[in-house]
């Protein structure tokens, strides 16, 4: 027998970074202002939220949260199950149906729990889930309460999910496909439309995780689907209002009878308390804003195209980002940390991303950016980058550069 608590006291990985003084998380934001953030009593350019159409401040979006809270108080304290669904979820959900174009949608508290809660719910014991192996964590984690077996292919490619299917396809009963639609951490965009195809070929429903894809992607950033423009469609779009939609929650949208089943089965519905008031009324104010204000959109592509360029010419390794979502391959964690406390010493507010998030010795900076970023302080991240990229030996080194990229193309097929 032993110490239950024995692997706490032993876990030292974080205590050494500590100790380094390059740690970068659970930094305390004292105010936000934009684009901006306020850590430590310094103004720092925000480079690391998702946060893409910078509604958070936006003063429609704040006076909906502030009535919501007037006239339902500052929680619901219950499941939407029993007492806690509201005429606000309902109307949400209608709302969110329609800019989807979908039959129904069916509001959670989170993100999370919408991938967990869809895919554990209606992946039985002869199911099969074909998971791209990016995938974000909450679909990971939903394929693992998933009573069916999950079956990865390599990242975006289609020819190995083709590989897969054929060779395992006959096995099982019913089958899905699930990958986000836009990756967390490359910053490139799932093949739809030929995932839609072999979801037909091999008799598989499809299901997009739109997090980081709804408000970014399409002609009113509805998602990945309405990028494409094509006649193809996903049987789920899931996706988190916690991105472009400036608040907390998550969703399933879908086939009127398949959202039904799951209100009515999903513990992690039933059993989790609903959206707040503020919450849900913050995101029905977004949903209206992205229709009627398409500059949001606007800036955030302009301001996604001008750091992509940038930071491409400055010589970084972007691997194969296609959105705002610009990651920087350094390749050691060591480097990763220390680089992003040089940038934070700099004013420039970003996140490092290590294993397990990435394969070992495919460290990287994950900078993502919003509409709400002004050009001069665009500019200053980039003289930042320029700086820090001389001073980690990733400007001007040839022989860095190629090493990155044979990394790139092994782990990232960029």
């Amino acid at each position: 027998m032993s110490d239950l608590f024995n692997k706490c006291r032993e876990y030292q990985d974080a205590k050494r970074v500590q100790a380094a003084g390059i740690y970068p998380y659970f930094r305390p934001i004292e105010s936000t202002l934009g684009s901006s953030v306020v850590t430590h009593g310094k103004r720092r350019v925000m480079i690391g939220s998702n946060n893409y159409l910078g509604l958070t401040h936006h003063p429609q979006v704040q006076a909906a949260a502030k009535a919501a809270i007037d006239q339902f108080g500052t929680g619901c304290t219950g499941s939407r199950f029993l007492n806690g669904n509201l005429v606000l979820h309902e109307e949400l959900e209608k709302e969110l149906a329609r800019f989807l174009k979908k039959e129904a949608c069916l509001v959670f508290s989170t993100g999370f729990l919408s991938n967990q809660g869809a895919l554990s719910t209606l992946v039985g014991r002869n199911d099969v889930i074909y998971s791209d192996r990016e995938n974000h964590a909450s679909i990971i984690e939903g394929t693992q309460v998933a009573l069916g077996d999950t079956v990865k292919f390599r990242h975006n490619d289609m020819s190995d999910l083709e590989r897969v299917l054929n060779h395992t396809r006959e096995k099982y009963e019913g089958a899905v496909i699930v990958a986000d639609g836009v990756f967390s951490m490359s910053g490139d965009i799932f093949d739809f439309e030929k995932a839609a195809t072999l979801s037909k070929k091999y008799d598989c429903k499809l299901y997009v995780d739109d997090a980081h894809a709804l408000g970014v992607l399409g002609p009113q950033g509805q998602g990945t689907e309405f990028y494409f423009g094509s006649a193809a469609k996903a049987d789920l779009i899931v996706g988190t209002f916690s991105k472009s939609f400036a608040s907390i929650g998550g969703f399933v949208a879908g086939e009127a009878e398949v959202l039904h089943y799951i209100k009515h089965k999903c513990r992690p519905f039933i059993f989790s308390a609903a959206m707040p008031p503020a919450a849900a009324a913050t995101v029905l104010e977004c949903l209206r804003i992205v229709q009627q204000e398409p500059q949001h959109l606007e800036n955030l592509w302009k301001n996604a195209r001008k750091m992509k360029q940038g930071l491409t010419e400055l010589g970084y390794n972007t691997l194969k980002s296609q959105t705002p979502i610009i990651p920087l391959l350094l390749g050691d964690d060591l480097a990763a940390f220390s680089f992003t406390q040089r940038l934070y010493e700099e004013g420039v507010f970003a996140t490092p991303v290590v294993r397990p998030a990435v394969p070992e010795g495919c460290a990287l900076i994950r900078t993502s950016y919003m509409a709400s970023h002004q050009d001069q302080d665009l500019d200053y991240v980039l003289n930042v980058f320029e700086k820090l990229g001389k001073e980690f030996g990733i400007i001007g080194n040839v022989g860095r550069q190629t090493e990155l990229a044979a990394l790139a193309h092994v782990h990232f097929g960029a």
